[in-house]
């Protein structure tokens, strides 16, 4: 036995939902009784990587945590990829789910961006939020556009891929490689998660390669922190200090504290000795984080 199967991990259930004409899957953990808790992944990241918070929740929850469009087991839309589908598919997921109630919503980096898009976009829908790390990212150049699009017409015409890896070990080694306090045996069970193996016994991460492809449309950050304006909930913005996310902020000041300030009801935590990865580097703070913080604003729990 592995040591990833040795790990003892709370069950999941694995769900697939048509949404938008792809086949979703969501993975839930708790029972559906429980008042709801929406986990968000990140870039190049999926549901499963939520599994060491999930185990470190005293509380009673039903955990619902969506694999995006193209991550994880999740299907890949033919056409590519544009960011507003993921506020689209996330607005029918809450439909399937939680279709009268408000929900909690967390999200880790470009989880953390929908989630605070889509609660400025959608309030009503939004009782609380908790970003970790999805702080929006740099401003556009419009001087930058001409190479912006050719950079995406040459990757259109070669295409885009990940590197592979001869075995899931490599895969876990790689990973602690970037993230170097999550231990052994989590590295190996998220490995076992995050990759598939082909025909010739190469293994590949789960996802479609062409998330790599560079953005042909530019991030507005003005759009975005008019959207945060409008967000009414309670927001809880962590950042983890030794997270490169958070050096960069620190070197511009001025523009993360306007982005805080977009928030009406924002408290901010920093995580110490923690890289971005909070979720997988330090998920029992990061699940104290979440249950203190709607102990406090959302406490309806049961």
């Amino acid at each position: 036995m592995s040591r990833a199967l040795e790990l003892a991990v709370k069950p999941s259930h694995s769900e697939f939902v048509p949404v938008r004409h792809l086949r979703h899957h969501v993975r839930t953990w708790g029972e559906p009784a429980a008042p709801q808790l929406w986990l968000l992944h990140g870039w190049m990241d999926m549901s499963a990587s939520f599994q060491f918070v999930v185990d470190a929740l005293e509380g009673h929850w039903h955990v619902i945590a969506p694999d995006f469009r193209g991550f994880g087991l999740t299907e890949w839309p033919q056409d590519g990829y544009w960011f507003a589908d993921y506020l689209g598919d996330l607005d029918a997921l809450l439909d399937h789910y939680s279709p009268q109630s408000p929900v909690v919503l967390v999200g880790h980096s470009m989880g953390g961006n929908i989630a605070s898009l889509f609660a400025g976009i959608r309030p009503e829908r939004v009782r609380a939020l908790i970003n970790l790390e999805g702080f929006g990212l740099p401003h556009s150049d419009p001087a930058n556009a001409p190479q912006r699009y050719a950079d995406w017409l040459r990757e259109l015409r070669e295409g885009v891929g990940f590197r592979s890896c001869a075995s899931v070990a490599d895969y876990a080694a790689r990973l602690r490689a970037g993230n170097p306090r999550v231990s052994k045996a989590r590295a190996l069970w998220l490995a076992e998660q995050a990759t598939r193996r082909d025909a010739a016994g190469v293994v590949h991460l789960r996802g479609d390669p062409r998330h790599k492809r560079k953005h042909a449309i530019p991030y507005r950050l003005d759009e975005a922190m008019a959207c945060w304006r409008r967000v009414s909930a309670p927001v809880l913005w962590v950042g983890a200090a030794d997270s490169w996310i958070m050096k960069n902020h620190m070197k511009h000041r001025d523009d993360y504290e306007a982005r805080k300030a977009c928030f009406a009801l924002l408290e901010e935590h920093v995580i110490e000795d923690c890289g971005h990865m909070m979720h997988i580097e330090c998920p029992e703070q990061t699940a104290r984080l979440i249950e203190a913080f709607l102990l406090q604003h959302a406490p309806d729990r049961e």
